[in-house]
């Protein structure tokens, strides 16, 4: 059974994820939830023994300085394809990770879709 602080911060990834063209939610078969578009996974989220965990999708570059901050680490197991974590991320976070997460979002999308995102984002 979830927390009730696990449950607030999944409805937060719910809310900036499934805002996004055509993501869905999946539970995996460990139990996460898993937020996908076009089959690929890009936010994977769930709890541990030492809380909730966030993970997502990035690039090498953005892992590389976002592993210099404190409160983020390598995701096991995929963390050398660029995955990055967070454990309990705080209020404070959620400005930056609402960024990240759109941009793993737009890591795993088809071309068309980056394009659409790209036409309604300009500015």
């Amino acid at each position: 059974m979830k927390s009730i602080e696990s449950e607030a911060i999944l409805e937060k990834i719910r809310d900036i994820c499934l805002a996004l063209p055509k993501a869905v939610e999946h539970i995996d078969g460990f139990g996460h939830n898993t937020f996908k578009i076009n089959g690929k996974s890009f936010v994977i989220s769930g709890e541990n023994e030492n809380g909730f965990s966030l993970s997502f999708k990035s690039d090498r570059e953005t892992q590389e300085i976002l592993l210099q901050k404190e409160h983020f680490y390598k995701t096991p197991y995929i963390g050398h394809h660029g995955w990055v974590s967070i454990q309990n991320p705080t209020d404070s976070d959620w400005d930056e990770l609402k960024d990240l997460l759109q941009e793993a979002y737009l890591r795993a999308a088809p071309k068309r879709i980056i394009k659409e995102w790209n036409e309604l984002h300009k500015g």
